[in-house]
């Protein structure tokens, strides 16, 4: 029994006693008042009669007639004439009636009638004593209806303090639906804290439960920025802050490879051409100091082109990816300035200072053949003289088209519906189906080829044009549920979540087919879902009511602000593909892949991984914590 509803039962049990106990003495004390009025009456009454009797003759006819006028008056039980021996001369009686009150309550509440008497004397002499009893049935009707009228205020009392008192309950109960809605959040894993009521009682339990939520909180964010620190010792280069050469690359082949990637993009590569002489000559910290310089510049460039990288491979060489840009000439000619500058700074020997080179990709190309056409690149820069910057062959890279046409594209596509969903089997380390994830295909023309995400949603982001093409995901995923499917996971942008009639109209798609929701997860790129942070969780705090599973993808670049998520309710996150690649090699990604699953599972998420490439990376997985993986290397069922 919940303790609101035993509060209103405690409140209602001392209403009733306090109610049965006052009427209980009100009705005794109105009781023994009216046995009271009634002895007062008959003995007047009986004075009256004696004193009339004593009068007149007392004759025996005379003395009877008197006797019947008064009881005729129907007000007696009984009157009777003594004599001064004791014997009834005369008595007039009828039996006992209460009238129209209940036997139960003249049983429950019994009125005595006590005899009044007063002597009748004949000159100096006494003739005789009056007994007289009065009829108690009008004690009865008063005492009825005065029960009425105490029930009719008790119950008007009762109800204005019935009022009151829901009042006095809600005003605490508010509090305490506060301090349980806490508790229901922690026992979920969601960490939240509640204002503190001014009811000291409560006061105290809420400020212990805040102060619970706030250790909590304070480890979660230790063990953050520890694995933090396990993540960059693991991935980055620890003097420039870029990424290292085998996370680089990593994201080179996803960039390659991933059907959500963009269709194409350029690398370029930077080689310092003297670096251990400058090393020799100037000193490490100079050496040290020219390579820091070169990583901020390449810093720049990624902060300034969403979805970019850039990496030291080694000593001298470093480079930089471009997704969905197939002209790297501005960032280029920014790289050469840098390396002006740093001549002109007498950081570097201006005899000798460093080539770039740059190659435009597509989809589907090898790994080893971009490199070998940037490597080519750099090794004619070289030969032709001092900080110069040449580009690869472009073969066939493809050319986009300009916004108008895109927009045409976009616009006849949505509206002749030549959308379609392709599945990828997303499953737990015993093979069982979790989910069938499935991403947006866009056919460009009546019977041509179905583009991946990766060729139009950049296109889209850019048109502003998400928001049509995810509800449009949405619904055909409803769809394949309706049809028996057992779930799917449908990714949304954030450009579209950004967008406050963007979440209404998907709550109230939703909504409209909501047996299906417990089926459908829903996730976002972690760029997106950490750079409109509040609209995230004004998204997830609208559809999580409906039964939706939700969740991060592409999650691990901005591990450190998996602190934020302990309160938003998400079901859970997709770890980067370019984490997961070779992970069976790499302890170091190991040990952050481990401390990531171990912090998400404290706060209630699911753990799956992306881009799962080989069995040997697939078989790692368990160990480090992992629920779930997907790509080429789970099986389809």
């Amino acid at each position: 029994m919940s303790l609101f509803r035993q509060l209103w039962l405690a409140v209602i049990a001392s209403t009733i006693i306090a109610f049965a106990g006052s009427f209980v003495v009100s009705m005794v004390t109105a009781r023994d008042y009216l046995e009271q009025q009634l002895a007062i009456k008959n003995n007047d009454n009986a004075a009256s009669l004696a004193l009339s009797m004593s009068q007149l003759d007392k004759d025996p006819v005379t003395v009877e007639l008197q006797v019947a006028a008064v009881f005729d008056s129907g007000q007696y039980a009984r009157v009777r004439v003594i004599d001064p021996e004791g014997a009834t001369m005369i008595e007039k009686t009828s039996p006992e009636q209460a009238g129209d009150v209940p036997a139960w309550f003249t049983g429950l509440f019994p009125i005595q009638s006590h005899p009044g008497s007063a002597q009748v004397s004949s000159g100096w002499t006494q003739f005789g004593t009056v007994e007289l009893v009065s009829h108690s049935r009008f004690a009865y009707r008063e005492l009825w209806d005065g029960a009425f009228r105490l029930l009719l205020w008790f119950g008007l009392g009762g109800l204005g303090m019935g009022l009151i008192g829901m009042q006095i309950l809600l005003r605490i109960k508010r509090p305490l639906d506060a301090v349980v809605g806490q508790a229901e959040a922690i026992s979920e894993r969601r960490f939240i804290r509640i204002e503190e009521p001014a009811t000291p009682e409560l006061k105290s339990l809420a400020s212990a439960m805040n102060a619970m939520v706030d250790r909590v909180k304070a480890m979660f964010a230790e063990e953050a920025a520890r694995l933090e620190q396990v993540r960059r010792e693991a991935t980055l280069d620890g003097l420039t802050g870029l990424a290292n050469r085998a996370y680089f690359m990593n994201q080179l082949a996803a960039a390659l490879n991933d059907d959500d990637a963009p269709p194409n993009g350029s690398l370029v590569m930077l080689r310092l051409a003297d670096l251990a002489g400058v090393n020799r000559r100037a000193g490490r910290e100079t050496a040290d100091e020219l390579l820091r310089r070169i990583g901020a510049a390449f810093t720049a460039i990624v902060g300034e082109n969403p979805g970019a990288a850039a990496a030291r491979l080694n000593g001298a060489d470093f480079a930089l990816l471009l997704p969905g840009n197939d002209n790297p000439a501005a960032s280029a000619d920014r790289l050469l300035g840098v390396l002006r500058d740093l001549v002109a700074a007498g950081l570097i020997d201006g005899e000798r200072v460093g080539h770039l080179g740059s190659g435009v990709y597509r989809h589907g190309e090898s790994l080893a053949s971009l490199l070998a056409r940037v490597d080519a690149a750099i090794a004619s820069a070289e030969g032709e003289g001092d900080l110069g910057w040449r580009c690869a062959d472009n073969g066939e890279a493809q050319c986009a088209n300009n916004n108008a046409d895109w927009r045409k594209l976009l616009e006849c596509a949505i509206e002749a519906q030549r959308l379609r969903l392709i599945e990828f089997p997303v499953a737990n380390s015993s093979g069982t189906l979790l989910h069938l994830e499935c991403p947006l295909r866009l056919q460009a023309a009546e019977g041509g080829e179905w583009l991946a995400a990766g060729s139009f949603m950049p296109v889209a982001s850019r048109l502003a044009m998400t928001s049509e093409l995810d509800l449009a995901a949405v619904n055909l995923a409803l769809e394949r549920l309706a049809l028996g499917l057992p779930a799917v996971a449908v990714n949304l942008s954030g450009e579209s979540i950004f967008s406050a009639d963007f979440r209404q109209r998907l709550h109230a798609l939703i909504a409209g087919r909501r047996e299906l929701a417990p089926r459908l997860w829903l996730e976002v790129a972690e760029t997106g879902a950490f750079q409109h942070f509040d609209e995230f969780v004004g998204y997830a705090r609208l559809l999580r009511p409906l039964g939706c599973r939700l969740g991060i993808e592409h999650f691990g670049r901005q591990f450190s602000q998996i602190g934020r998520l302990h309160d938003i309710g998400l079901d859970y996150l997709k770890v980067d593909g370019s984490f997961i690649r070779a992970i069976d090699s790499q302890p170091g990604n190991q040990a952050f892949l481990k401390g990531l699953c171990g912090i998400a599972h404290n706060i209630g998420l699911t753990v799956i991984a992306e881009g799962v490439q080989t069995q040997s990376e697939l078989a790692a997985l368990p160990a480090l914590g992992f629920d779930g993986a997907t790509g080429p290397a789970v099986p389809r069922s």
